[in-house]
């Protein structure tokens, strides 16, 4: 398999966050290590850093969200979204990644998967996180 950029790489960790959250939502019992295995074959050191990051800042990242999403809270974001804004708040916060790419790496993704009212609200967050971290 060739090697993946990291962009294709946070589709990947998008997906793996959206399947645990369904997990979650349906109190169904997971072992993270195969959730990330079913969907990426190679073992990727990012991938798994993220994934885990976000689940165990899981609680922080949401009230982060919660903080700056007006009138709205992320649990009430579909799957998709609240899987991108979580990683987008864990790598602003918690990773070496310039913000700049953080926030636009997200953005983007938001862009593929996203309506354009919810890729606003997600950039107006991570604008928000950003400026006040």
């Amino acid at each position: 398999m060739e090697q993946l950029n990291r962009s294709e790489l946070r589709k990947i960790i998008m997906t793996i966050l959206y399947q645990i959250n369904v997990y979650d939502k349906n109190k169904m019992n997971y072992n993270i290590d195969e959730v990330i295995e079913k969907v990426l074959e190679i073992d990727n050191e990012f991938v798994k850093e993220v994934v885990y990051g976000v689940i165990t800042y899981k609680n922080d990242i949401d009230a982060l969200a919660n903080k700056y999403l007006t009138g709205w809270t992320i649990d009430r974001l579909g799957n998709t979204d609240q899987s991108i804004l979580r990683i987008g708040i864990y790598e602003l916060i918690y990773t070496k990644t310039p913000e700049v790419v953080a926030i636009n790496e997200a953005v983007e993704l938001a862009k593929i998967y996203s309506d354009d009212d919810v890729r606003k609200m997600i950039n107006g967050v991570l604008d928000k996180v950003y400026h006040n971290k």
